[in-house]
């Protein structure tokens, strides 16, 4: 496996399927983002961060029922692993760590000048 450093749409996509949660599939993954944040994402942009993202170990995969709905076709699931689970534990602690780095003074400068 690969290291535990996380792009930021990569770290999106882990967090998506953490809060969709056993549902999490490419197309509810898409419209999710796009609920959440405003951000128009492609299902194929989608799709290659989950392949890139299983590949790492991050996530992994399993083909529900067959539906007459999709024509007989399966939703593939994804879910976090443990080492998933890790790699956003250890995103968040680095972004905190930076955030509290920055000192007070900065968020009271006055841009509009």
């Amino acid at each position: 496996m690969k290291g535990t450093n996380l792009g930021e749409f990569q770290e999106l996509v882990l967090l998506t399927i953490g809060t969709l949660y056993p549902e999490a599939y490419g197309v509810g993954i898409k419209d999710e983002i796009r609920e959440k944040t405003g951000r128009k994402v492609t299902l194929s942009t989608v799709h290659a961060a989950l392949n890139r993202l299983e590949k790492k170990g991050l996530v992994q995969s399993s083909f529900g029922e067959a539906t007459k709905i999709r024509g007989g076709k399966r939703k593939k699931y994804f879910t976090i692993t443990a080492y998933g689970i890790k790699a956003l534990e250890e995103t968040r602690e680095q972004r905190e760590q930076l955030w509290n780095a920055i000192p007070k003074q900065v968020f009271q400068i006055n841009w509009s000048l």
